[in-house]
């Protein structure tokens, strides 16, 4: 376990203290830079390193997200982490809803109106008070290798924290939020102190249970249900999402027919006369 990097204080040894009962033989580093969080845990397990393992990197030069896309940090204003872990659930389906429903619940924990919605399948939005809109704040990257006989995830988180993070891409400015907006007192630290024990519970009990107990606790933070989206899937080019099944699959009614949209299929977007 390393320590965490001088401009910040991350408290990466309290953090292994209550996650290694949870993972055991787990290690926590905080890098100051990193190309990639979640390529260097991947490179770890490909030459035969299994251990659970938490990577922070303040920046990160070549960071991804979702479908290659690249993912912006800035030091001290966001937080991009990667978690790696032996994971053999019985249906990796509906994994990245429920890692995504974990940290909104523990981010936006109030009992009345959620502020923190979920857009299928992998990003955190902020939701407008005034409109109903949302906007990204956040978004999730699943990977796996094979480690012998047994299959390695690395999870990789991705979160703008403060204002200065939505404005590093200036085609994104006024598209995407930041935790500030929800929680003013929240530094990068602070937000990763906060989710990483319910991120890893999450993960403990999908194992055991896959998606299905937890589709009513989503429809609740559900940012697509009822929007127009347009999606890949030949069958259903356009539609209104209904909600996700039991399985985590996107319910798409098109031409009268309920379509279901597996997250490996299709990109999801949503139509332009709603939220973005």
């Amino acid at each position: 376990m390393a320590a965490g990097a001088p401009t910040l204080h991350w408290g990466a040894e309290a953090l292994w203290e209550r996650l290694e009962p949870l993972l055991p033989g787990l290690t926590v580093e905080v890098a100051a830079s990193l190309d990639s969080t979640n390529t260097r845990l991947l490179e770890l397990a490909r030459r035969g390193d299994a251990a659970p393992a938490l990577l922070v990197a303040e920046t990160q030069t070549a960071g991804r997200g979702r479908l290659g896309r690249e993912w912006v940090a800035v030091p001290g204003a966001s937080l991009t982490f990667s978690l790696a872990l032996p994971y053999a659930p019985a249906d990796w389906s509906g994994l990245s809803l429920a890692i995504g429903l974990a940290l909104a619940e523990a981010l936006d924990p109030a009992a009345g109106e959620p502020r923190l919605w979920l857009k299928w399948p992998n990003d955190l939005w902020l939701r407008e008070s005034a409109t109903g809109a949302g906007r990204k704040l956040g978004g999730i990257l699943i990977e796996t290798v094979a480690v012998g006989e047994r299959r390695q995830a690395v999870i990789g988180i991705g979160l703008n924290v403060r204002p200065e993070a939505t404005a590093a891409v200036p085609g994104l400015v006024g598209r995407t939020a930041c935790l500030a907006e929800l929680d003013a007192s929240l530094t990068a630290p602070a937000a990763l102190a906060r989710v990483a024990g319910p991120l890893v519970q999450a993960l403990l009990r999908f194992q055991q249970q896959g998606f299905s107990p937890l589709q009513a606790a989503y429809a609740r933070r559900d940012g697509l249900a009822g929007q127009r989206v347009s999606t890949t899937l030949p069958q259903a080019p356009e539609g209104t999402a209904e909600g996700v099944d039991a399985s985590g699959a996107l319910r798409v009614r098109a031409g009268g027919t309920l379509h279901a949209v597996g997250s490996g299929e299709v990109s999801v977007r949503v139509a332009e006369s709603t939220a973005a």
